[in-house]
């Protein structure tokens, strides 16, 4: 307890300080140079690059940091031991960076590092380098960063890497000096330790010299495809290849990333969306490939005009779907996917990838701190997506996601929403969060505001924050001003605790010709609740619970269902009651939310019938 109240006060502004919104946002800029050498011998590179960084913020810089993503891949490293430890390892680390020979480790080593010309101090920690800069950098103000580097491709372990399972030669991801983000919190120089990405806004012009039977997809626009050909030549354009090694130049404008793989032995295929970006699919050749890669095509494309219409138009040109990491990933302007499944999985993985082009490489937020807003709306629309793509017919398409949920939150190891994403006790705890219960918050919102409403929030927040860094209140905020409702408790209940929805009927009894039910609420979040009558003569009426907090109605799920408003109900209240005018005899059942939406994590206590 605080006695003083200059302690109140000065925690209040402390506090004040550290909750700031975006309501002044800025974001900082970088365009990066690259060029690299690769010896396709021994997985070695090196590399130059420029970065010009741009400080927008209103804060003067005294230090930089670089992430150095390779460096995970060496025994001992945060990585290492964090997959040692956890209790629930993923199956694709294990132990298996800690027998990593010399020659089979990754890493990026720095040879030099100057400010405008001038050398400055640095330190390599881990995955992380830290420079302290000559010069701060005050705002407003650009300086330029040179650097020279090395590296090596690590054995394919996770994401990156060499010499994948399905024998992908490169998978090459988080492979260069990648300037951290620094923002409203502050510098974001997160260890890797397999979890996720967060980068700067910016453009890329990357050259990568490898030797000329390798074949190239990624991030970014080739420019010089008459001199590369595999494909990205126009049709009779004359290719002229020169030397042992082909220099592939990209540019990629406008993104927070920069990715490549490169095999000898990928096909190329190329289809244009109608009205859309042109699709790049490199996969390899090989007869247990050939059949589903060629039937993802189509589907991709269909992928691809859903996501834009339901989201927003996909921004960029081109968008490319290529073989390699080690399940599925995505990256600015494309993704990595293992080729060795089934075609119902391949077309699965796609839309849950390219989906993700979305929201993390268009609505770019921090992953870490949120991830369940990468992959939780990703799992939401992708499986939307494919039960139209693919012609499920699902009924209730989010099911799965709904029970994923439940799981979690009835096993006694759920965290919440708002834990780092390097700090949950178990990844598999992690992966219900993120995914089932983030695609439970995006449906569930749609109970709370109606799906009219839901849609219109989801093209709302694309068109204010794409290309941008949204944090959980931003989209908070936009589904407010286009419902009216106020959603405050919806976001706290439901990311920054583990408060469950848990609604019963308690009573239903009759009195003078008029039946009189209880409901209960057992779980600590509120909710509106949408109470559904159906009576022996087989017609039904709704009865609508405002929740006082929300201060407005939500619209009739059901406009063609007669439905009556009832006084609201305050959470601090345990029990509700309400009155039907009519016996009990005449009513055949009644339930709470037949839409199934409301993550009731009990639902057998939610109807009564006779």
């Amino acid at each position: 307890m605080i006695s003083k109240i200059f302690s109140i006060g000065f925690l209040l502004s402390v506090l004040g300080v550290s909750a700031q919104n975006n309501t002044s946002y800025w974001q900082q800029h970088v365009d990066y140079k690259m060029n690299v050498d690769m010896n396709v011998e021994n997985y070695q590179y090196k590399g130059t690059q420029e970065l010009v960084y741009t400080n927008n913020s209103p804060d003067s810089l005294y230090q930089v940091f670089y992430h150095l993503y390779f460096n995970a891949f060496q025994p001992g490293s945060e990585m290492d031991v964090r997959s040692r430890n956890i209790e629930d390892p993923d199956p694709r680390v294990m132990d298996r960076i800690s027998k990593l020979t010399p020659e089979e480790i990754g890493y990026i080593k720095i040879s030099s590092l100057k400010q405008n010309g001038k050398k400055v101090t640095y330190k390599v920690a881990g995955t992380v380098l830290e420079v302290q800069l000559n010069k701060p950098i005050a705002p407003g103000e650009k300086t330029t960063f040179s650097m020279s580097f090395d590296g090596q491709v690590p054995n394919q372990i996770r994401r990156s890497g060499r010499n994948s399972k399905e024998d992908i030669a490169l998978s090459m991801t988080q492979w260069y000096p990648k300037m951290a983000e620094y923002d409203f919190e502050g510098w974001h120089a997160d260890p890797y330790i397999a979890r996720e990405f967060h980068g700067v806004w910016g453009n890329f012009d990357v050259t990568i010299n490898i030797d000329k039977n390798y074949i190239i997809g990624g991030s970014g626009y080739l420019q010089n495809p008459q001199e590369i050909g595999y494909g990205y030549e126009k049709p009779g354009t004359k290719v002229k290849r020169k030397g042992k090694k082909l220099s592939w130049h990209f540019i990629a404008p406008n993104v927070h990333d920069f990715t490549w793989a490169a095999d000898p032995e990928y096909i190329h295929d190329v289809v244009q969306v109608p009205n859309g970006p042109v699709l790049h699919f490199l996969y390899k050749n090989k007869e247990e490939y050939l059949e589903n890669w060629k039937k993802l095509q189509p589907k991709s494309v269909e992928l691809m005009k859903y996501f834009s219409a339901t989201i927003g138009k996909y921004p960029y040109d081109q968008y490319s779907i290529i073989q390699g990491g080690d399940g599925g990933m995505e990256y600015a302007m494309c993704t990595l996917i293992t080729g060795g499944r089934n075609f119902g999985s391949l077309v699965g993985v796609t839309a849950h990838e390219m989906a993700h082009a979305w929201f993390q490489h268009i609505l770019a937020t921090n992953e870490a701190k949120h991830e369940w807003m990468d992959e939780g709306f990703t799992s939401y629309i992708s499986t939307l997506a494919m039960n139209e793509v693919m012609q499920q017919n699902k009924k209730n398409p989010m099911a799965g996601m709904y029970q994923g949920y439940f799981q979690l939150a009835t096993s006694g190891i759920e965290q919440p929403q708002s834990t780092h994403a390097d700090r949950y006790t178990r990844n598999g705890a992690y992966g219900a969060s993120a995914y089932a219960k983030g695609a439970v918050f995006m449906a569930q919102l749609g109970y709370v505001i109606g799906n009219e409403n839901l849609s219109k929030t989801i093209h709302k927040y694309f068109d204010k924050w794409k290309f941008k860094h949204p944090a959980p209140n931003d989209f908070k905020r936009v589904a407010e001003k286009v419902s009216g409702i106020q959603l405050d408790w919806y976001l706290t209940d439901w990311t920054q605790t583990t408060n469950t929805v848990d609604y019963g009927i308690k009573d239903v009894s009759e009195k003078e010709n008029t039946t009189s039910i209880t409901l209960e609420r057992l779980g600590l979040m509120p909710m509106p609740i949408d109470l559904y009558v159906e009576y022996m003569d087989g017609t039904k009426e709704s009865f609508y619970i405002p929740l006082r907090m929300m201060r407005k109605d939500k619209n009739n799920p059901f406009p063609d269902m007669n439905r009556t408003i009832l006084s609201d109900w305050a959470w601090t209240n345990p029990n509700y009651s309400l009155d039907i005018s009519k016996p009990k005899s005449s009513i055949k059942s009644i339930e709470i939310d037949i839409t199934k939406q409301m993550a009731d994590v009990n639902s057998n206590n939610n109807s009564f019938s006779q």
